[in-house]
């Protein structure tokens, strides 16, 4: 179970890198624009907003990623430290702003945080 709760946590960092690419690099993009359903005006005024969108994302990512490097206790906690981040921004995110958010953010952290707990 271990090495299935390593790639969920993978996968949820992954997920969150090209959230960030999107919110920092792609935001006036028509990539971008789709992503997050913005018209082209909208995305040029908010642009500063967007990249400021996508740091805390990769933050979250860098949080991941050092949670599966660390050893534990460390790495442990940091797993569950950040998945619940990435769980509680995705179900604000849903309830605020687009329900898809469900399934991009909180469905997989859901799973993540299920197999860490099972692996440990």
């Amino acid at each position: 179970m271990g090495v299935v709760a390593g790639i969920l946590v993978g996968l949820v960092a992954l997920i969150h890198v090209y959230i960030l690419v999107l919110e920092m690099f792609l935001w006036t993009t028509p990539r971008g624009q789709k992503a997050f359903g913005l018209t082209p005006e909208f995305a040029e005024q908010t642009k500063t907003l967007g990249a400021n969108q996508g740091l805390y994302n990769g933050f979250l990512a860098a949080g991941l990623i050092w949670a599966l490097i660390a050893s534990d206790p460390v790495g442990y906690q940091a797993k569950i430290f950040f998945l619940v981040c990435v769980f509680v921004a995705g179900v604000y995110g849903a309830a605020t702003a687009s329900k898809k958010i469900l399934y991009v953010q909180v469905a997989p952290s859901v799973l993540a945080l299920a197999a860490v707990f099972a692996a440990s």
